[in-house]
């Protein structure tokens, strides 16, 4: 009889809750840990866990489930809007990066195969290790945070082909080409298949399994699309991450999609933790010892030549010298795309064990590193960007002399888009102002044709002070950065606590913290378009203009809480993670658990979700008296955090949470 032992299977699940633990005390990415554990632990060092196709089995499932949550993620309309950035500065990067390290590895006489394989590796950056920081910092609605996500959304889409040359290339010589054109072929007819079938199928399909109010069943049906359409494509010589990619699009453009998202997610981390416990235990301790100088090189290249090439496509593109900086910083390193790359490549025998182990490494090296370096981003970018203005002799003495006969002048804080319309208009009406901004080529064009701005940092009090802050009558903060915009105020608020300070946010969550800060008033983006458009709305229909000026001001009076709550869409440009409430509308099937039932009967304060209203037929009910019951067909329109509305939807169709 064959022995089958839970031996490994268990270490590997202590190991990875030690890594996890480790790796939270310690603040960096729990992948991190489960690489460094696994090489610990693996063949290459302790010799706890054996390397066997049972480990590699689970790992390259893991890479299945992460390719599915990308496809979740992926969307047209999101890749429209982003397409200068993702197409653009994402596209020649993955090209110019690729092309450069693989003329490199040529010149070092490294076999053309494996150079080519070792650059697809080493041009990825790490999706998991930027975005979680990028979060971190509120850093994913600035401008730079555009260009970021946009370089990576193109790797991620740019992994699917690469990974099917790669097979490619494990053919001979004389028949590449016919290879390379068979593969893109494949893959043509097996998505075009997929997705025009699959698209009709998968809507329907889900609201089959929904309507049995199972939430094990549903569960087990998303695994089963994700394993089933991966192991289509695998039958038509594709691989299986590709397919889980494909059925990820597939269920993206349901309704269901944030329900599955949170479903597959424990799986996905559990198996891509063990997947990156598969790649650590292929360290070996030997070989990185013969192969330190390989390492540091590969380390070196990696980091420098990303960084560079990514800060000459960005200023080539006419982005400012911050943004491109900070874009370079936080993609100069590998990502876990790169170790997939290197496993199938060992696999495939398309590049040798020493040099598969030496840019594992390197990778590996650059990654740990890369928290360090996009945590120190802010200073690198000042030390560099004040360096090119300290040529033109600029400093607090020129703020202390532009300012010196200025009083009660509007002080305005960044002098983008938003800045210099507001100066426009007090300029027009004679109103004395002074600006504040951080990107020096910006302000040496202002500078230039006469504007009273000048560089400088306002989150140092001798900035604001030097820009005679004390003598203002209004501080103006227009900056898109959130976390900039807080520190700013805090400062003001110690220098000069009776100010009045007017706050522009591009992320609602943050009116009440400016406000308990000290804000005087908030300003918000979206909130602010869409009273403009009321406005001109109401006027157009017929209301007099006291009357509507009288309800936008009592709107914002009460901080728009009468315009709380959004519904979600493919094409917001808002990060999930920046939007606490959400409105979300659903319709209730003839067998959903609700129908039949009172709104008291609704668990509204546990799940701490407000039902807004319910549209029956033509009509929009807004209150409810005991004896109202829900109804087939009734579509409820409810407001709260997402992960809890979603719970409430649940509740509603199946009866569970």
């Amino acid at each position: 009889m064959m022995h089958i032992s839970l031996g490994p299977v268990v270490m590997i699940l202590l190991v990875a809750v030690l890594a996890s633990i480790i790796c939270r005390r310690l603040h960096i990415p729990a992948m991190l840990g489960y690489l460094v554990v696994g090489f610990i632990a693996g063949p290459g060092w302790l010799h706890l866990i054996n390397q066997s196709h049972a480990t590699e089995f689970i790992g390259e499932i893991g890479i299945t489930f992460l390719m599915f949550s990308i496809g979740l993620e992926f969307s047209i309309g999101k890749l429209k809007a982003m397409r200068r950035l993702v197409l653009g500065l994402g596209g020649l990067q993955v090209a110019l990066t690729l092309l450069i390290l693989f003329i490199l590895f040529a010149v070092m006489r490294i076999q053309l195969t494996w150079a080519f394989t070792l650059a697809a590796a080493m041009t990825m950056s790490s999706t998991a290790i930027v975005s979680r920081i990028m979060v971190e910092k509120n850093e994913l609605g600035q401008h730079y945070g555009h260009m970021i996500m946009g370089v990576l959304l193109m790797q991620d889409i740019a992994v699917v082909p690469l990974m099917i040359l790669l097979p490619a290339l494990a053919h001979s010589s004389d028949g590449l080409i016919l290879q390379m054109g068979k593969a893109l072929l494949t893959m043509a007819l097996a998505l075009g298949l997929l997705l025009v079938v699959g698209s009709k199928i998968m809507p329907m399909w889900f609201r089959l399994i929904a309507r049995t109010k199972s939430s094990e069943l549903f569960m087990i049906n998303v695994l089963l699309v994700t394993l089933g359409v991966a192991y289509l494509t695998q039958l038509a010589g594709l691989s299986l991450a590709l397919g889980a990619f494909v059925a990820g699009m597939l269920i993206s453009e349901t309704e269901y999609r944030y329900q599955v998202e949170d479903d597959i997610r424990p799986f996905r981390d559990i198996l891509l933790g063990f997947f990156f416990i598969t790649i650590g235990m292929k360290l070996n301790i030997q070989v990185l010892q013969s192969s330190w100088l390989m390492i540091l090189i590969l380390g070196a290249l990696l980091v420098i030549l990303k960084a560079a090439v990514l800060f000459g496509i960005s200023r080539y593109m006419k982005e400012n010298t911050g943004d491109s900086i900070k874009t370079a910083l936080y993609l100069a390193q590998g990502g876990e795309f790169g170790f997939v790359m290197l496993a199938i490549s060992g696999a495939l025998k398309l590049i040798s064990l020493e040099l598969q182990q030496a840019a594992i490494a390197a990778i590996l090296l650059s990654m740990i590193l890369a928290p360090f370096i996009m945590r120190s981003a802010d200073k690198i970018n000042k030390l560099l960007v004040k360096r090119s203005w300290d040529e033109q002799a600029v400093d607090l003495q020129s703020i202390l002399v532009d300012t010196m006969s200025k009083s009660d002048h509007i002080l305005i804080i960044g002098f983008g888009r938003c800045g210099q319309s507001i100066a426009r208009i007090l300029q027009q009406e004679d109103t004395p102002y002074y600006a504040i901004d951080l990107d020096a080529e910006r302000v040496a064009t202002a500078k230039a044709a006469g504007e009273p701005v000048t560089f400088g940092d306002a989150k140092r009090q001798e900035v604001l002070q030097a820009a005679g802050l004390k003598r203002a009558n209004t501080v103006l903060i227009t900056i898109n950065n959130m976390t900039e915009a807080k520190h700013i105020l805090n400062n003001i608020m110690l220098i000069a606590p009776t100010m009045p300070v007017i706050v522009r946010v591009t992320n609602d969550d943050n009116i009440p913290v400016l406000t308990n800060m000290g804000a005087d008033d908030i300003v918000s983006d979206e909130k602010e378009s869409s009273l403009t458009l009321a406005s001109q709305a109401l006027l157009s229909s017929g209301k007099p203009f006291d009357e509507v000026y009288q309800i936008m001001q009592r709107i914002r009076q009460n901080r728009y809480q009468a315009l709380e709550g959004l519904f979600a869409g493919s094409d917001d440009t808002v990060s999930d993670e920046n939007i606490h409430y959400f409105r979300q509308a659903f319709t209730l099937p003839p067998d959903a658990f609700l129908v039949g039932k009172s709104v008291d009967d609704l668990p509204l304060d546990k799940l701490k979700v407000k039902l807004l209203s319910v549209r029956r037929n033509a009509h929009q009910l807004r209150k409810f008296d005991s004896e109202f019951r829900f109804k087939n067909a009734d579509t409820l329109v409810v407001l709260g955090p997402r992960d809890k509305v979603i719970l409430f939807e649940n509740w509603s169709l199946q009866g569970t949470n």
